[in-house]
């Protein structure tokens, strides 16, 4: 499905359940001008076509325990996909890596990393990152603040 295939209710829905995922189909249904049986239907559509990715709660890092959060730059020895993949299998198993992206550019890879304390950081960057497989580099920052916190995917026709 391609975003030219969303038609306004679908964009509605979309935004609607990317805001707060937790609303009642009878309370969707009301905010797209839908009956609850044909909103239920038009969601499973929108899930069965990728659409809809998954639902999820957004944790407060530090509610529970996370104070610091890191901005990781890594560069790898090679670009093979021997190298890549072993390094990307070593990531997925490391929980306090956020998110892992495979950039263009200077840097292979960007990171977001929870930490508890400096400490704790510490002993990611020893412990996971640079044992890794095939890094060559690894450019730490702190993220001081959060500016603009992702809040999801701009759907036109929302209902904002």
């Amino acid at each position: 499905m391609t975003s030219q295939d969303l038609d306004a209710i679908d964009r509605r829905l979309a935004a609607a359940l990317q805001e707060d995922c937790r609303l009642s189909t009878a309370a969707l249904a009301d905010r797209a001008g839908l009956s609850p049986s044909a909103c239920h239907r038009r969601i499973k559509l929108l899930e069965d076509k990728g659409v809809i990715d998954r639902y999820a709660a957004v944790l407060n890092g530090e509610a529970i325990g996370y104070a610091m959060e890191f901005i990781v730059e890594v560069t790898l020895k090679s670009q093979a996909d021997k190298t890549m993949s072993a390094f990307e299998q070593a990531v997925a198993a490391a929980p306090e890596i956020l998110e892992c992206v495979l950039m263009s550019g200077d840097n292979d890879y960007l990171m977001r990393i929870a930490a508890r304390d400096a400490k704790d950081y510490e002993r990611i960057h020893r412990d996971v990152l640079a044992p890794a497989p095939g890094v060559d580099r690894i450019k730490s920052s702190l993220a001081l603040r959060i500016v603009k916190p992702r809040k999801g995917y701009p759907v036109a026709g929302g209902l904002s």
